[in-house]
Protein backbone atom coordinates (compact mmCIF):
# COMPACT_ATOMS: atom_id res chain seq x y z
CA UNK A 1 0.00 0.00 0.00
CA UNK A 2 2.95 2.25 0.53
CA UNK A 3 2.96 2.09 -3.31
CA UNK A 4 -0.16 3.45 -4.24
CA UNK A 5 0.39 5.94 -1.60
CA UNK A 6 3.93 7.54 -3.57
CA UNK A 7 1.79 7.97 -6.46
CA UNK A 8 -0.59 9.36 -5.04
CA UNK A 9 1.45 12.16 -3.92
CA UNK A 10 3.33 12.23 -7.64
CA UNK A 11 0.21 12.29 -8.90
CA UNK A 12 -1.20 15.85 -8.77
CA UNK A 13 0.71 17.59 -5.70
CA UNK A 14 2.50 20.29 -7.24
CA UNK A 15 -0.16 21.02 -9.58
CA UNK A 16 -3.83 20.63 -7.65
CA UNK A 17 -5.87 21.58 -10.60
CA UNK A 18 -5.02 19.51 -12.91
CA UNK A 19 -7.78 17.59 -14.41
CA UNK A 20 -9.00 13.46 -15.02
CA UNK A 21 -5.03 11.61 -15.35
CA UNK A 22 -3.55 13.60 -12.91
CA UNK A 23 -6.15 14.02 -10.27
CA UNK A 24 -3.99 11.81 -8.07
CA UNK A 25 -2.88 14.27 -5.92
CA UNK A 26 -6.17 14.50 -3.86
CA UNK A 27 -5.99 14.25 -0.29
CA UNK A 28 -2.29 14.76 0.31
CA UNK A 29 -1.01 18.19 -1.77
CA UNK A 30 -3.62 18.62 -4.24
CA UNK A 31 -7.00 18.86 -2.51
CA UNK A 32 -8.40 22.09 -0.34
CA UNK A 33 -9.64 20.24 3.13
CA UNK A 34 -11.88 23.48 4.09
CA UNK A 35 -13.02 23.56 -0.19
CA UNK A 36 -13.52 20.22 0.34
CA UNK A 37 -16.07 20.61 3.26
CA UNK A 38 -17.82 22.66 1.89
CA UNK A 39 -18.78 20.67 -1.22
CA UNK A 40 -19.17 17.49 0.67
CA UNK A 41 -21.84 19.13 3.21
CA UNK A 42 -23.98 20.62 -0.18
CA UNK A 43 -23.49 17.18 -2.13
CA UNK A 44 -22.44 14.41 0.13
CA UNK A 45 -23.91 14.71 3.99
CA UNK A 46 -27.66 13.97 2.47
CA UNK A 47 -26.69 10.26 2.42
CA UNK A 48 -23.39 10.46 4.51
CA UNK A 49 -24.13 12.18 7.04
CA UNK A 50 -22.96 15.73 8.26
CA UNK A 51 -20.09 13.63 9.88
CA UNK A 52 -19.58 10.72 7.14
CA UNK A 53 -20.98 8.16 9.83
CA UNK A 54 -23.58 7.34 7.40
CA UNK A 55 -27.10 7.32 7.37
CA UNK A 56 -29.32 3.88 8.03
CA UNK A 57 -30.46 2.72 4.20
CA UNK A 58 -28.42 5.37 2.21
CA UNK A 59 -25.31 6.28 2.67
CA UNK A 60 -22.11 3.83 4.26
CA UNK A 61 -19.84 5.55 6.91
CA UNK A 62 -16.81 6.71 5.31
CA UNK A 63 -15.33 6.90 8.58
CA UNK A 64 -14.73 3.57 8.84
CA UNK A 65 -15.26 1.87 5.68
CA UNK A 66 -12.51 -0.39 4.21
CA UNK A 67 -13.46 0.18 0.59
CA UNK A 68 -13.09 3.84 0.77
CA UNK A 69 -9.79 3.88 2.71
CA UNK A 70 -8.06 0.99 1.27
CA UNK A 71 -8.23 3.45 -2.23
CA UNK A 72 -6.01 5.79 -3.29
CA UNK A 73 -6.97 9.27 -3.00
CA UNK A 74 -7.00 8.93 -7.43
CA UNK A 75 -9.32 6.06 -7.37
CA UNK A 76 -11.54 7.02 -4.97
CA UNK A 77 -12.06 10.58 -7.05
CA UNK A 78 -13.06 8.09 -9.87
CA UNK A 79 -15.30 6.04 -7.73
CA UNK A 80 -16.96 9.35 -6.96
CA UNK A 81 -17.21 10.11 -10.49
CA UNK A 82 -18.64 6.96 -11.84
CA UNK A 83 -20.74 6.33 -8.00
CA UNK A 84 -22.91 3.05 -7.67
CA UNK A 85 -25.74 1.51 -9.30
CA UNK A 86 -27.91 -0.81 -7.21
CA UNK A 87 -27.09 -3.38 -10.32
CA UNK A 88 -23.57 -3.32 -9.05
CA UNK A 89 -22.98 -6.53 -6.84
CA UNK A 90 -20.66 -4.66 -4.41
CA UNK A 91 -23.55 -2.52 -4.03
CA UNK A 92 -24.62 -3.50 -0.27
CA UNK A 93 -27.02 -0.73 0.61
CA UNK A 94 -29.72 -1.00 -2.48
CA UNK A 95 -29.49 2.51 -2.67
CA UNK A 96 -27.92 4.16 -5.74
CA UNK A 97 -24.98 6.49 -5.43
CA UNK A 98 -25.09 8.71 -8.38
CA UNK A 99 -22.19 9.88 -10.19
CA UNK A 100 -20.20 13.23 -8.27
CA UNK A 101 -23.29 12.38 -5.42
CA UNK A 102 -25.48 13.54 -7.75
CA UNK A 103 -24.31 17.14 -8.54
CA UNK A 104 -22.55 17.25 -12.41
CA UNK A 105 -20.99 20.14 -11.76
CA UNK A 106 -18.52 19.44 -9.53
CA UNK A 107 -15.20 19.25 -11.38
CA UNK A 108 -12.43 17.47 -10.15
CA UNK A 109 -10.79 19.78 -8.29
CA UNK A 110 -13.83 19.96 -6.39
CA UNK A 111 -13.68 15.82 -5.79
CA UNK A 112 -9.76 15.90 -4.90
CA UNK A 113 -11.03 18.72 -2.10
CA UNK A 114 -13.77 16.98 -0.66
CA UNK A 115 -11.59 13.03 -0.65
CA UNK A 116 -8.97 15.45 1.21
CA UNK A 117 -11.29 16.77 3.45
CA UNK A 118 -12.86 13.00 4.00
CA UNK A 119 -9.54 11.42 5.02
CA UNK A 120 -9.30 13.81 8.15
CA UNK A 121 -12.28 11.98 9.03
CA UNK A 122 -10.99 8.70 8.84
CA UNK A 123 -10.84 6.52 12.03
Amino acid sequence: SSCASDEDKAGGGGAPDTTADASGGGGGGGGDVAAGMKAYESSCSSCHGPDAKGLPNLGKDLTTSTFAIGLSDADLVAFIKKGRDTSDPANTTGVAMPPKGGNPALKDKDLQSIVAYVRTLEK
